[in-house]
């Protein structure tokens, strides 16, 4: 499937987690790999433009970060990103540049590209979003299947094993995802797509499109 590849969902100019991600096929793929990698990154980052906090977080000098936010290891903070009152950033994270960590938000074993914005309530796990994605108030990724099998991403009469437990979606560049809505495992959203809000979105999103609903995904005009 050829929309669920890297290469057509994300500009990896726009992550410092390049070097990673551009090692697979698949974004599902990168995720038992973050955890490592934010550590292998993290200290080789410069000390003058990032301040180690605690176990394995480094924050970048500009970044701006609430008090009351909560940020467990391995993470990094990159660049003008902010991560506001109450956030919960449970570790495995990539806070990419100008990215937006919002009130009550939570975070688990993800990637943000730069420019990503999820900024109110939201649960982002075992997820990467792409270069000035989106998540409108209240949006969530659910990560594991209710009966906690493998995930299968499908598409017609198409499927790939993932043969992984956790996933929870992969957002192209441009991606908006409306308040209030589910992207249900292994959702894949391709590039410059709208996503209605109350949505509750399945299996892979054409890029360039808008999801109504199931039945209804239109070509954007």
């Amino acid at each position: 499937m050829e929309e669920c590849k890297i290469i057509n969902l994300y500009n990896l100019e726009e992550t410092i987690a390049k070097d990673l991600i551009e090692k697979y096929t698949y974004p599902w793929e990168v995720l038992p790999h973050i955890s490592d990698f934010i550590i292998e990154l993290g200290n080789s980052l410069p000390e003058e433009e990032y301040t180690k906090i605690g176990e394995n977080v480094w924050i970048h000098n500009t970044a701006k970060v609430f008090e009351s936010a909560y940020i467990n290891g391995p993470t990094i903070i990159c660049k003008n990103a902010e991560v506001r009152h109450c956030a919960f950033i449970r570790g495995s994270a990539i806070v990419g540049e100008s990215a937006t960590v919002g009130n009550s938000t939570e975070l688990k074993n993800v990637i943000l590209f730069n420019d990503v914005e999820v900024p109110h309530y939201n649960y982002v796990g075992d997820s990467i979003l792409g270069y000035k994605a989106h998540m409108g108030a209240g949006s969530i990724t659910s990560n594991i299947k209710s009966d906690r099998k493998n995930i299968i991403i499908k598409k017609d009469d198409k499927k790939i094993e993932t043969g992984l437990r956790k996933i929870g979606a992969m957002l192209g560049d441009n991606v908006e995802v409306g308040c209030s809505s589910v992207l249900n495992p292994g959702s894949i959203v391709g590039k410059n797509t709208n996503v209605y809000p109350l949505s509750s979105v399945r299996g892979v999103i054409p890029a360039n499109s808008i999801y109504k609903n199931k039945n209804e995904v239109v070509d954007k005009i």
